[in-house]
């Protein structure tokens, strides 16, 4: 079965290639950049090079896009050509080269201004079911491809699964506060809590979903790390998150004590992977608890593909604030 992976330079684009590779899948790894997973350099908005590249392909792993670093040194039609146009470039010659399943990566930045719960509120439980409010062209057009991904499944019976992932770039945040007030990895550490999951863990959810999509016509997932909180912990969280997470994971007072480690003092919203675990049968190994359990070992909190792929970076130049421009 040959397998197309869009994005193949960048960070899980790689991530997935390295893993098709190691489990001896036939594996096509396209992208606008030269890398050493990357098969043949080409855009995805254009179309004549897509069709060449979906030649005997059943399996797409659509990666490739721009991302949220990008929004402030590209336009909003670069946004639209890549995103939109790409997706839809790949998903017609998907359809027309008789692809069994198509894997769009996508992003919880599509739910954007539904993620800030009102002041006084509680943090906000977020599940598939929450409305996405997209807050920039980023946002706006990675939910207009999970739409163009939805219109193909249902009018073209081509089988799709989106999946929404959270945070999990390696470079540092882009919040210059948060980087002053924390360490990277403590950051990271916290982040686990509510909005990161490790790439090991967002590379085999794409493969299960690959494995599924024959089978489910449509379907849209949030992958993240799983979460020792419930519903009923939202008003507390948003007030007194260290109290919240002592409840559940008491050990990590130590540990970060040990390294000098804060945790953060109020979360606004959790995402939930209840779905994807349910059905995809997807099992994440990587949360706040096994995180914990390396830091007491003096271990890495990073899985051991987190540490091949490293970090990529977003643009070809440094910025003097932050890793990347923030608009």
């Amino acid at each position: 079965m040959k397998v197309l992976v869009t994005g193949s330079s960048g960070h899980l684009g790689e991530a997935l290639m390295r893993t098709l590779q190691a489990r001896r899948h036939e594996a096509l790894g396209i992208d606008v950049l030269p890398g050493g997973f990357t098969h043949h350099v080409g855009s995805i908005a254009d179309r004549a090079f897509v069709r060449r590249c979906m030649k005997g392909v059943m399996t797409v792993l659509h990666a490739a896009t721009l991302h949220k670093p990008h929004v402030a040194t590209h336009s909003r039609q670069d946004f639209v050509d890549v995103n939109v146009t790409g997706t839809l470039n790949l998903l017609e010659e998907a359809t027309a080269a008789g692809v069994t399943a198509f894997v769009y990566t996508s992003t919880t930045s599509v739910f954007g201004d539904a993620l800030v719960p009102p002041p006084g509120e509680p943090a906000v439980w977020i599940t598939e079911d929450v409305t996405a409010v997209p807050k920039n062209i980023y946002g706006v057009t990675k939910a207009a491809a999970e739409d163009l991904c939805h219109i193909f499944a249902r009018n073209h019976a081509l089988r799709t699964i989106v999946l929404r992932t959270s945070r999990f770039f390696p470079e540092e945040d882009d919040n210059r506060a948060t980087r002053e007030a924390y360490t990277d990895a403590n950051i990271k550490t916290n982040e686990f809590l509510y909005r990161r999951v490790d790439i090991e863990d967002v590379v085999s959810a794409h493969l299960l979903a690959a494995r599924h999509a024959p089978s489910a016509s449509f379907a849209k997932y949030i992958i993240s790390a799983t979460t020792p909180f419930t519903r009923h912990d939202m008003a507390d969280l948003r007030n007194d998150a260290p109290r919240v997470v002592r409840r559940y994971v008491p050990e990590f007072e130590v540990e970060f004590a040990r390294r000098g480690w804060t945790m953060i003092p109020g979360i606004d919203r959790v995402y939930v992977n209840d779905r994807a675990r349910a059905g995809l049968g997807w099992q994440p190994r990587h949360d706040f608890r096994a995180l914990i359990a390396r830091l007491q070992a003096d271990e890495d909190i990073r899985s051991p593909l987190a540490r091949e792929v490293g970090s990529k970076g977003y643009h070809d130049r440094v910025f003097r604030e932050g890793p990347y421009p923030v608009e």
